[in-house]
């Protein structure tokens, strides 16, 4: 299974661009953009903070492709 997630369409939903995050949450862009194209799965910190950071519930953020709830 792999963990795959909505961060950039919640981002563009909010008008952020990838520049503002990545300051915001003190990453650099390209980690940003890495994180958005399932190159990179945050650690759990990282993806804490993004859950936070857009208020959003974890299952509406990251969820495991190919895994189906019984």
């Amino acid at each position: 299974m792999k963990v795959v997630n909505h961060i950039r369409e919640i981002r563009l939903k909010n008008g952020i661009t990838q520049v503002k995050m990545a300051q915001d949450l003190k990453i650099t862009r390209q980690t940003v953009n890495a994180i958005e194209k399932n190159k990179y799965n945050p650690s759990l910190e990282l993806a804490l903070k993004l859950i936070r950071y857009f208020n959003v519930p974890i299952e509406e953020m990251f969820y495991l492709e190919g895994y189906e709830e019984e």
